[in-house]
C-alpha cells in the first residue's frame, strides 16, 4: 500500500471544516502529502502548493489561520447564534483546530524533505499561531466580522440567489464627499443606530441625479464596514427576493444594508407591491439587522403618464394615491437637490483642496461655472468631473 504522510491522512477526515478541503492551497498540500509518484511529480506537486500560497503571501501559519478564521461550518454558527453545541460536534471542533495548527506549523524544509528533491526548490514562512486562543478572540468580535464570506468583503451583489462579493468596491468615504452634510448625517445616523441595535428606519434618498445619492450609501458602509455592516446591492427585478433575504439574514451577527439604486415603477409593475409589503413590515417579521435603502430621482416613485389620468378606473383617485405613496412607506426621507451656484462652488473648493490643486480661485471658479454649463449643469457630479479633468491635465 502506497505511504500517505500522516497529516494528509488526516486532513481528509476534517468534518468540521471540511470546506477547507475546497481550498486551493489546502487541495495543493492534500497532493503533496501523498507520496505516491515519482520524483518529477512530487516536484511539481510542491510547486502547484508553492504558487498556490504565494497568491496570498509567503507564510502557511498566517494564510491557515485566516482561511480557518473565515470559514462557516456548523460549530461558527452555533456559536454565533448562542445554540448549543452537540459533544461530538466539540470534540470534532477542537481535534481539528488542533490538526490544522499542526499543518500549519510545518516548515519548507519538512517539506522539501518530502518531495526528495536535492535541487531548488521555493522556501515560505511559518509562525506559531495559538488557533484555539484566535479563534475565541474572533468569536467575541463576531458582530464585527461575521463569518464566511462576509469576513473578507463589504459589498454583494446577487446573482442566481447567492450572494457574490463585489471584489473592487467604491472606496468613496464621507471626506471625498464635500456638501450635503446634513443629508449625509441623516444617513450616517440612522445607520448607526442599525449597528447599535436602536430603532433604524428604511431609507429613501430622492433627488436629482449626480448630487451623491449612491455615493452617500457606499460612503457610510465603507465608513461602518468595520462596525459589522455590510451592503447587499439588488436591482428592482430582484425585490422578490428580499422576503427570502430577510430569513436568510434575521439570524447574521453582522447589520446589513439592502440598496436598490434608482428605483422607480411603472402603473403596472407587479414588484412594488412586494416592497410595499416588506416595507409594512406584513411579509416577515421586522429584522432588526438590515434595513433598505433606495436612491429616486422621483418622489413619489411611480411614473404616471398623462394616459394613466384619463382612465377608468372608477376609483381613479384612491388608485394613484395607492401608487404614489410607496415612498411614504419609508421611514426616513433624504432630498438631495441639485446645488445653487453658491453650494456648487464650495463643493469645488473643497475637492481642489483635498486633492491639492493649486489655481487662484478666481479662476478655478470660473472654469468650473463654465465646465458645468457645457455638461449637465451644476452637480457634486459635474464638480468631481471638473476636478478629475483638471488632474488629468497636470
Amino acid at each position: 500500500m502506497a505511504k500517505v504522510y500522516e497529516p494528509g491522512l488526516r486532513l481528509r477526515s476534517l468534518v468540521i471544516f471540511r470546506n477547507l478541503l475546497q481550498d486551493p492551497v489546502i487541495s495543493a498540500l492534500q497532493e503533496l502529502f501523498d507520496e505516491r509518484g515519482d520524483i518529477p511529480t512530487r516536484v511539481r506537486r510542491y510547486a502547484n502548493f508553492a504558487a498556490a500560497l504565494y497568491e496570498h503571501g509567503d507564510n502557511l501559519s498566517d494564510y491557515i489561520l485566516s482561511i480557518t478564521l473565515c470559514d462557516e461550518n456548523p460549530v461558527m454558527v452555533a456559536l454565533a447564534l448562542n445554540r448549543p453545541i452537540p459533544p461530538c460536534f466539540e470534540e470534532a471542533f477542537r481535534q481539528e483546530l488542533k490538526l490544522l495548527e499542526q499543518i500549519s506549523r510545518i516548515t519548507s524544509d519538512e517539506m522539501k524533505d518530502l518531495v526528495g528533491y536535492k535541487g531548488f526548490l521555493p522556501s515560505y514562512n511559518i509562525a506559531e499561531h495559538d488557533f484555539r486562543k484566535c479563534y475565541g478572540d474572533r468569536l467575541v468580535e463576531i458582530s464585527r466580522y461575521g463569518y464566511g464570506i462576509f469576513v473578507r468583503y463589504r459589498m454583494f451583489l446577487l446573482e442566481n440567489q447567492q450572494l457574490v462579493p463585489v471584489q473592487n468596491p467604491d472606496p468613496i468615504t464621507l471626506a471625498f464627499l464635500p456638501g450635503y452634510e446634513s443629508q449625509r448625517k441623516q444617513v450616517y445616523d440612522n445607520t448607526l443606530a442599525l449597528i447599535e441595535g436602536r430603532p433604524a428606519a428604511n431609507v429613501l434618498l430622492y433627488g436629482d441625479s449626480g448630487t451623491g445619492k449612491s455615493s452617500t450609501v457606499k460612503a457610510v458602509v465603507n465608513e461602518l464596514y468595520d462596525k459589522g455592516l455590510r451592503l447587499i446591492e439588488l436591482k428592482k427585478s430582484q425585490i422578490v427576493e428580499i422576503p427570502s433575504l430577510l430569513d436568510r439574514l434575521s439570524t447574521n451577527p453582522l447589520h446589513f444594508i439592502l440598496f436598490i439604486d434608482d428605483l422607480s415603477f411603472t402603473r403596472d409593475d407587479d414588484t412594488y407591491a412586494t416592497l410595499k409589503a416588506v416595507l409594512e413590515g406584513s411579509v416577515s417579521s421586522k429584522t432588526s439587522n438590515v434595513a433598505i435603502y433606495a436612491t429616486s430621482n422621483r418622489r413619489h416613485l411611480i411614473k404616471e403618464s398623462f394616459a394613466d389620468r384619463e382612465g377608468d378606473d372608477i376609483h381613479y383617485n384612491d388608485t394613484i394615491a395607492e401608487l404614489t405613496s410607496l415612498s411614504d412607506r419609508f421611514g426616513l426621507t433624504v432630498t438631495f437637490e441639485k446645488p445653487n451656484k453658491e453650494t456648487f462652488i464650495d463643493i469645488v473648493a473643497q475637492l481642489a483642496d483635498l486633492h491639492q490643486i493649486d489655481m487662484p480661485r478666481e479662476e478655478l471658479f470660473a472654469k468650473a461655472e463654465a465646465f458645468a454649463l457645457h455638461r449637465s449643469g451644476r452637480s457634486p457630479r459635474v464638480a468631481k468631473q471638473f476636478i478629475e479633468s483638471l488632474l488629468a491635465g497636470r
